[in-house]
């Protein structure tokens, strides 16, 4: 539906296999927090059908996800972690702007292009893995990123004109890019 404009290098993914136990720890934390933010969008929009029934499910998938990472983190025999500020999220949600509408649109965009991110990330984590049940799990949560970030695009266009939406979206794109582009390498999803 739409493509990153900055493609992560491959040190990230070096630093990242380098310190697996670390990137579990952040990934069960990110999932967590997806979990948390489509709770909040069905809360916040309730009068928004559509979204209220995506965001239930999407909540229950990222739950799900976060129970299927802590298995792996369990396996082995690592903690959970506590979860640390992400400065890339923190940067990217300065990109909402004020007044109701243009705030849904932005938190709708936001995600979508998270999700996007986190597509090709997990994608290149399950393409540098070993064949085994890591690989296959990152294969799939990269597969399930893909839907998530055309979800968040597909719910845009239903509720504002298509001309809108991709005028926006290619703004956050340049902008996440130049996000991207900015922070360190680190052994977590961004």
């Amino acid at each position: 539906m739409f493509e990153l404009k900055y493609k992560t290098p491959f040190s990230w993914t070096e630093t990242v296999l380098a310190d697996f136990n670390s990137f579990l720890q952040d990934h069960a934390a990110a999932e967590k927090k997806a979990s948390g933010m489509a709770t909040a969008m069905l809360s916040h929009y309730p009068d928004r059908k559509k979204l209220v029934r995506a965001m239930a499910d999407l909540a229950i998938e990222e739950l799900i996800h976060f129970k299927e990472v802590l298995k792996l983190i369990e396996a082995r025999d690592i903690t959970l972690g506590d979860d640390k500020k992400d400065a890339y999220i923190n940067q990217i949600r300065k990109l909402f702007r004020n007044g109701k509408d243009v705030f849904f649109l932005d938190r709708l965009l936001v995600a979508g292009v998270i999700e996007a991110r986190g597509h090709e990330r997990f994608a290149l984590v399950a393409e540098a893995l070993e064949a085994g049940q890591d690989k296959d799990f990152y294969a799939a949560i990269a597969e399930s990123e893909e839907k998530h970030k055309n979800l968040f695009v597909e719910l845009a266009y239903e509720y504002f004109d298509k001309e809108t939406v991709d005028i926006r979206l290619e703004e956050i794109l340049i902008a996440e890019a130049e996000i991207c582009k900015n922070l360190p390498d680190r052994a977590a999803l961004h």
